[in-house]
Formats: C-alpha cells, structure tokens, sequence
C-alpha cells in the first residue's frame, strides 16, 4: 500500500507535533500528559491507536447495543425496514433523486434554489467561508430576500442558518461577519444559530485556543434545502467545496415530508444553541439553557428532548403515512391518485436519516451502523468511503470478523484537507496514514487482504471529503 510509506513512527511523531507549539507552554503540556496517558494505556488497550488523540480522530468505541436485527424481516419487506424503529421511514421515487457528481454542480445547483425559493430557505453546515465565491451566495441569499419584500403579497420566506460556533467564530472574518448583512436587513426574515458544544466550558475553554478548541465538539450537520427540495451532502458552505474537493451530494426533489424533517430538526438544533444578533452578540433562546455557562446535564437533557421529541414525532407521522398508504382498507392504485390529484409517482426507495449528536446520549447512527456491519454476510459487498480513515476499535472488529467483502475508500494523503498545513495540522494527514497501516497490518496478518481491500482517492490538483457507506447483495438468514 503506497500510503503506508508515509508514515511515521506514532511517538516520534507525536514528539514532532508538541515541538511546534513554541509560545504555548500550557497547551504542550497538556498534550504531553495526554500522550504520556495514551503511552501507559496503549498495551492495555488492543489495537488502538495512540493517534485517536488528534481531532477529529476522538471516537470512542460503539456501545454494545441490541438492536432489531435485520433478519427478523418478513418475507417481502425490504431488509431495512427495522430502522424506522428508531427514525421516520420516507419513501420516495427514484425519480425524485438525483446523485451530483462534482462541486461546481453543488454550487450552481445551490444558488440557482435559492433564487427560486419562496417559502424557505434552510441550510446547515459546520461554517461558511468567507471567499468571493461564498459572497456570490450570500449576495443570492440577499436577492431572493429583497424580492420577498418587494413581492405584492406579503412573503412568508425564512431563512434559517445554523452553522457551528467555534468554527463559525475563527479570526476576524469569519462565517458571523459574513451573514450579519443579512441579519441587520432582514432580522425578522433571517435566523442564525451557533451550535456551542457544552463540552468546552470553564478553564479549557478559555485555555485552548482557536482551531484546537474545535477539537472538543462541533455541529457537522450537511443539509440544505429550498421549499420542498433538499441536498443531502457532506459539503461545507466552503469555497474550495464548491471547486476542487470532492463531496458526496444527493439531490432529493419535491419531498415535501423530508424538507419539513430537516426544517424541524435544523430548528430544534438551533434552538439549543446560541443565536447570533445584528450587532454580532450572540443569544440564548428564552428559557433555554446556556450550553457552556448552564449546567451541563440540564442543557443536555432539554436538548435531547428537543431533538427526541422532532424524530419521535417525524417517526410517528410516517409510521401513519406508512399504514395508509400500504396497508389502509382505501388503499389507492396508482391510477386513483392520479385521478385524486396526487400524481407523485409510487415510492421505490427509502430514506432513513440517521441522527449522532453523542454529548446528547442520541447514538442512532452508532446503533445503525453496527447492526448493518454485524448483519453482513458471506456474499455481501460493503463499501465504505471516508476523507479521514479513523473507524473505531468496535467497527474494525465487525469488518475483520464478519464475512462479507469489503471496499473502502479512503484519501491518500496528498488529498488529505489538512495536506501542507501549517504546524500541528500539517501532520494529520500522516497520523491518519498511521492508523490506516495499524489496520491493513491487521488485515494482511488474518490472510484477508483479498476480502477487505483499502483504495486511495487521488487527483492532482483536488482534495477528498466524501463520507458514506453501502450494502448490497444481502442473503437472507435462514430462520
């Protein structure tokens, strides 16, 4: 494997990272007695890697949680269906859906939605950069705006934006100073909220220092949506996502049950966190609590009611939807509701979005991905693709003890985000190359290198952020 020729040995390397903080005693310390810790624990802790220290590298294992298995599914009902015991189930047609292949598309896609809308304008986001091309969409979020006032009949548009707080807050120009034209001209229009993980709070908030404190917890929610249509993406609102660095984007058109979804979850999220002001203050919700001045379980357990309550209800109403559609004593043919008005053709394809927000105990994604992964068998293909190859001990057990084949792609370090960085972060992209030869090592000495294959994404010029896993050819268990 190319990429494992890069790497460094773990601890000089890790040495090589603290002598770059020249200025910032406090901070090398810490992660000195952070790798010291990592050193003591590294034998007790099989396989793991010491470079689960460098962000965005925190994950700890995946709880040991029973879920439906997928085997339970009865005869003619699709493998999947047990996860709408824990997410709203949307069916939709094929038809609706539309798989964009490059940034440029994403971004004209993006502006061109935003001029048509008419009702809402939703979009999350880790931030939003502060370039020509991130002007040019605000600059189309302002036109549509204006248009709203100018409109003969009073306009209902909203736009909502929820990006991450820290990230959002980095330097002088930054995500806040971008949007605050907006806010100043159209503050009963506009909203933008900053998610503030309650992680970071007290001493190590005021110590740590910009970029590092993004390390803690971020809002990495990717969705925007226009009216009833929705992109669904691993995308930030970034310039060069929009020009050389590859994503993954699906376009779902007129799906009016999953834009209100996102509408809510996006809501409910940004009311839990902090609210940025004309003036670049930033708010508390009233009767909210304050995500690092608050106490931390209470703001975590009203915000895990907050989000709870969106899914539960979402899930609810489709679960309804569902029996109506399919199971109903009026069940309609297809003809029927054409003649009814309802000239959506039939859903032949599932959408399960799959909520991780951990610091609110919600692990849905966790619970999801280890049944998938644990439910794999022999005849399976599953294929993983990541920007940054960082699986956890639980999932790396999974791919290494079950029997299906595996494909994962994953960036070579070349196309890593971090590649040619400046101090610590130049780095990453070898720490990672580390972890990905701890694993292949494992892989080539259990004799599965031809079950489990790793690839690596270059392209000369471009860098690599798609994230995303599928399953196909799944055999039924036996009963």
């Amino acid at each position: 494997m190319a990429a494992a020729a890069a790497a460094a040995a773990g601890p000089v390397l890790w040495r090589r990272l603290l002598g770059l903080l020249p200025g910032r005693p406090g901070l090398a310390a810490l992660l000195g007695r952070l790798s010291d810790r990592l050193g003591r624990n590294r034998d007790r802790r099989r396989r793991r890697s010491p470079w689960l220290l460098l962000a965005p590298l925190l994950s700890p294992t995946v709880p040991q949680i029973t879920s439906p298995p997928c085997c339970l599914c009865p005869e003619g009902v699709h493998r999947f269906q047990w996860i709408r015991n824990l997410v709203p189930e949307f069916g939709v047609s094929s038809s609706h859906v539309r798989v964009l292949s490059s940034p440029a598309e994403f971004f004209e896609l993006m502006k061109g939605q935003i001029k048509v809308a008419k009702r809402r304008v939703v979009m999350a986001s880790l931030y939003l950069g502060t370039g020509p091309l991130e002007q040019e969409l605000v600059d189309c979020l302002e036109s549509t705006l204006e248009k709203s006032l100018q409109a003969k009949f009073p306009s209902d548009l909203k736009v909502s934006i929820l990006l991450d707080f820290t990230r959002g807050s980095r330097g002088r120009k930054n995500s806040r100073t971008m949007l605050l034209p907006l806010l100043q001209r159209f503050p009963e229009q506009v909203r933008v909220s900053l998610f503030h993980t309650p992680n970071l709070r007290g001493l190590l908030r005021l110590l740590i220092p910009e970029r590092f404190n993004e390390t803690i917890g971020l809002q990495h929610i990717k969705v925007y949506l226009f009216d009833n249509n929705v992109i669904l993406s691993g995308a930030n609102l970034s310039d060069s996502y929009f020009t050389n660095r590859q994503d993954r984007y699906v376009f779902l058109q007129d799906c009016p049950e999953i834009a209100d979804f996102f509408t809510e979850l996006v809501d409910a999220v940004g009311d839990v966190s902090l609210q940025l002001q004309g003036d670049d203050t930033v708010q508390v919700v009233e009767g909210m609590v304050h995500p690092y001045k608050g106490d931390r379980a209470a703001y975590c357990r009203a915000a895990n009611k907050r989000v709870m309550d969106v899914i539960n209800s979402a899930r609810a109403r489709q679960q309804v939807l569902h029996a109506q559609t399919f199971h109903g004593d009026s069940l309609l043919t297809q003809e029927d509701a054409a003649a009814a008005g309802d000239r959506r053709p039939a859903p032949d394809t599932w959408i399960y979005p799959l909520i991780q927000m951990k610091p609110f105990e919600i692990q849905i994604d966790e619970i999801v991905t280890e049944t998938l992964l644990t439910e794999a068998e022999r005849g399976a293909k599953v294929y993983l693709t990541t920007g940054y190859f960082n699986l956890t001990q639980a999932y790396m057990d999974l791919v290494l003890g079950t029997r299906a084949e595996y494909q994962i792609l994953l960036a070579s370090p070349e196309v890593n985000g971090f590649f040619g960085a400046k101090g610590v972060a130049g780095a990453i992209p070898a720490a990672y190359v580390h972890i990905e030869r701890q694993f292949f090592s494992e892989v080539c000495s259990l004799g599965q290198q031809e079950r489990v294959q790793l690839q690596e994404y270059w392209r000369r010029g471009w860098t690599f952020h798609a994230k995303g896993r599928f399953t196909g050819t799944w055999r039924p268990r036996s009963p």
